[in-house]
């Protein structure tokens, strides 16, 4: 028997330096070049000796690091215009020219160069 896995699909920004797919409930984001990685790369190998790969949250709970030893999934990502907002499950992101913001429910996630924030 042959078993034929669904395309993940998930969205990149313009500059494909963030990157979210939703999985299982919960939405994954990653973030390639951010001034904060050095230090949340330190908090998760410090914490679980594990490695730092980006940020996750469901629509019951508050945005948080997330640290795992691999990677989760191999996506495909399609490109979300600054200004133009992307919807999956109950998962809704924008993407703008100064970050990512992601929400669900009453839960959210902001992501940029610069800095992150999980609510």
């Amino acid at each position: 028997m042959t078993i034929i896995a669904a395309a993940i699909l998930g969205i990149a920004t313009p500059s494909r330096n963030i990157t979210c797919f939703p999985l299982r409930r919960t939405l994954h984001c990653q973030i390639a070049q951010a001034v904060y990685r050095p230090q949340l790369q330190k908090q998760c190998a410090t914490r679980a000796s594990l490695d730092w790969h980006g940020f996750e949250f469901a629509s019951n709970r508050r945005a948080v690091p997330s640290c795992s030893g691999g990677a989760l999934a191999a996506p495909r990502y399609r490109t979300l215009a600054y200004g133009k907002t992307w919807r999956s499950g109950p998962f809704t992101c924008t993407s703008r020219v100064t970050g990512l913001t992601c929400t669900a429910g009453m839960h959210g996630l902001f992501i940029s160069r610069q800095s992150w924030r999980g609510w």
